[in-house]
């Protein structure tokens, strides 16, 4: 029987066509425009929490309480002004220079 392990890095990268959503622990901390490669200063979705996707489906499009996966959109709540992201592209695993490169 295998043992099941518990997934410890916290870290993920959710590219969408234009930018790069980077995620700690569920929180977005660094968002970065593929445009240009540079790190947003401001940006609705920095320091909200990734709350879930919107799922496209054969019937349309339905909020779903899950990791995203890749066609969905993120969706990232804010109290005021909430953003859904266009479709994810790739999930990747930031390198640790990235993760240090992160904006304070």
């Amino acid at each position: 029987m295998a043992a099941v392990r518990t997934e410890r890095r916290i870290h993920r990268v959710y590219v969408t066509r234009n930018t790069e959503y980077h995620v700690r622990a569920g929180v977005c901390v660094g968002v970065r425009d593929l445009r240009d490669n540079t790190w947003c200063e401001v940006h609705p979705a920095l320091g909200r929490t990734l709350e879930g996707v919107m799922r496209y489906e054969n019937q349309g499009v339905r909020p779903v309480d899950d990791e995203p996966r890749v066609g969905d959109a993120i969706y990232f709540r804010s109290g005021e002004r909430d953003l859904v992201t266009s479709r994810v592209q790739r999930i990747e695993r930031p390198k640790l220079e990235v993760v240090r490169a992160y904006p304070a």
